[in-house]
């Protein structure tokens, strides 16, 4: 825009520059594209002419939020110009930091904080230099955030959880949640709080102290510092030209802001929470993860995390746990997690020894060893000869896990050694194998695990499954894939698909094999071709067995797990003979 332009002519101009272009016969779309690509390029010039309130609120209604944010950070949109732009949209962090970068318009600026969402309030700092990654060479540096600012924003972040922390009752609508969403419900993510945190540690024993916001500071000190400090460590060690990670790492946390942080350590303004059973079980898995990130704790901290977790199994009944129930998939993973918490901060032997006792009641894992695999053999048999071992297999799906909890039971100086004692006598081989091959465990429990008597005709557990190859050396293969289908595995979520696919695979199924398969995974997920002929020589020309299987097919088969015999059964009232496919 000219220069010479007269102020006289600045109302007529702005009012063209702000008009939709139109003709006789209505809206020009092209005209104006036109308009709106001169308005922004005057839009500047306009703004540092113009001082009149209403003239100024017709041009900024016409401007995105990134080029009011760059007006506002060069000085030409200022803090007297935001009611006029809150008239039309919303507050955003951009025009926060923006306004902050003049030092007059600060407390106008963090007036403003108020009105972002929580979720975006830290974006205040974290986008305070928005030019950072294109910044050309010799260009000026942002300045520095205010402290004013960087403080607000800090207890915007923190009065959250703190505010939580006080009143830590559950949303409304929480008891209609699922169980497995119960168990999420104690929120001390305050993931922006963590992230204003993390800019200033040097103030941190300071904040520790601070009256209203020191709890908060405390638990994100515990649950985040040194996992932060370990992901920036592994972070420049993967810079090529970064330090190597080293092998011991100094913690974010000294003594002193471990021992400031203790009253948070137990969680104590959750020990009131509704629904025990679940909140009590979430707690101690809480604190466990902090003894885990902060090893000095166990310590430091012995006899308050003893007590806590006595109260935590007393408060939620944790060892009273009721029979597994049908569709249950989270009750192995419910008891695996207690003992290993209870393993770390217990010291009372009866709830020791009850943890013990419920590994004892989970089912035994089913050991599977894969059908070979050209390309597995390719990569592994060179590098691990001994991956077809009971105790390696045992850990493909983390199958180890139970044996694994029991040994860190054994760990603990006050576990009753005859509780432990109890539980391996019903262990699965391939788990006494990894304690014997893996186990870091007392003497007394290697011990222990040798001595558990073992049947002469008890073979190491392992369901072996085999290509033709090999099935081809036995004299029966239909019985070895018979055996393979009776075997626990077959009924194992983890393995049993496994097994299928290996029976499906081999030339040595019988019809009556595939019959005891679940109908998905024959039609679906294993050579779909097979069951294709198969249903093609059962339906044959029978018109009333097509109409029937197309009906059956809009069941949901797989949902109902119905076998593929069954699903050849209902196309007609005579059940089918076994038929070689």
């Amino acid at each position: 825009m000219s220069e010479d332009l007269p102020k006289e002519a600045l109302k007529t101009v702005i009012g063209a520059l702000c008009a939709p272009a139109a003709t006789r016969n209505g809206f020009d779309a092209r005209a104006d594209g036109w308009r709106e690509e001169a308005l922004k390029a005057a839009l500047p010039a306009l703004l540092a002419r113009t001082s009149a309130k209403r003239l100024r609120g017709r041009l900024l209604v016409h401007v995105d939020e990134k080029t009011l944010a760059a007006l506002a950070a060069d000085g030409t949109v200022t803090a007297a110009d935001v009611p006029a732009i809150l008239r039309h949209r919303r507050v955003w962090a951009g025009l926060i930091s923006a306004l902050a970068r003049h030092p007059g318009q600060v407390e106008a600026a963090i007036a403003l904080l108020p009105r972002l969402p929580d979720q975006e309030v830290e974006q205040v700092v974290r986008d305070w230099d928005p030019d950072r990654y294109t910044r050309t060479k010799g260009a000026a540096p942002a300045p520095p955030v205010p402290p004013e600012l960087f403080d607000a924003v800090l207890e915007s972040c923190l009065t959250p959880l703190a505010a939580y922390l006080l009143h830590p009752e559950p949303e409304e609508g929480w008891e209609a949640v699922s169980a497995f969403s119960k168990d999420w419900s104690l929120e001390l993510g305050g993931r922006a709080g963590w992230a204003m945190l993390a800019r200033r540690p040097q103030r941190w024993a300071q904040l520790i102290a601070h009256p209203t916001l020191g709890s908060a500071v405390q638990h994100l000190l515990l649950d985040q510092a040194e996992t932060q400090a370990l992901e920036d460590a592994r972070l420049r060690a993967a810079d090529p030209d970064g330090e190597e990670l080293p092998a011991d790492l100094a913690p974010a946390l000294n003594e002193d802001l471990l021992l400031a942080c203790l009253p948070a350590l137990c969680l104590p303004e959750l020990a009131d929470l509704p629904n025990p059973q679940v909140t009590a079980r979430r707690t101690l898995h809480h604190i466990a993860n902090r003894v885990h990130n902060n090893p000095r704790l166990a310590d430091l901290a012995a006899d308050q995390l003893h007590a806590a977790a006595d109260a935590l199994v007393t408060r939620g009944q944790l060892l009273s746990v009721p029979d597994k129930q049908e569709g249950d998939y989270e009750f192995d993973g419910r008891v695996l997690r207690l003992a290993e918490d209870l393993a770390l901060l217990s010291a009372n032997p009866d709830h020791l020894a009850g943890a013990c006792a419920q590994l004892g009641r989970l089912d035994q894992p089913a050991v599977v060893s894969p059908t070979p695999s050209r390309t597995l053999i390719r990569i592994i048999d060179n590098v691990d000869p001994d991956h077809d071992r009971p105790a390696r297999l045992l850990e493909r799906r983390c199958e180890h896990r139970r044996v694994q909890a029991l040994a860190a039971l054994a760990a603990n100086p006050h576990i009753p050694h005859t509780a432990v004692a109890d539980v391996l006598t019903g262990l699965h081989p391939a788990e006494l194998a990894w304690i014997a091959e893996k186990a870091d465990g007392p003497d007394w429990l290697l011990a222990a695990a040798a001595a558990v008597p073992v049947p002469e005709d008890q073979d190491d557990g392992v369901v072996r499954l085999l290509d033709d190859d090999e099935l081809a050396k036995h004299p029966d293969p239909a019985a070895v894939l018979q055996s393979w289908l009776d075997s626990p595995a077959a009924g194992e979520i983890l393995s049993r698909s496994e097994v299928y696919r290996a029976v499906v695979k081999s030339r040595y199924r019988t019809l009556e094999h595939l019959r005891q398969i679940p109908a998905d995974e024959v039609l679906a997920r294993h050579e779909p071709e097979v069951a294709l002929q198969i249903l093609l020589d059962h339906c044959g020309r029978s018109t009333r067995r097509w109409e029937a299987l197309a009906a059956a097919m809009t069941f949901d088969y797989d949902e109902e797990k119905i076998t593929f015999g069954q699903l050849l059964d209902s196309l007609d009232p005579t059940p089918a003979g076994a038929q070689t496919p």
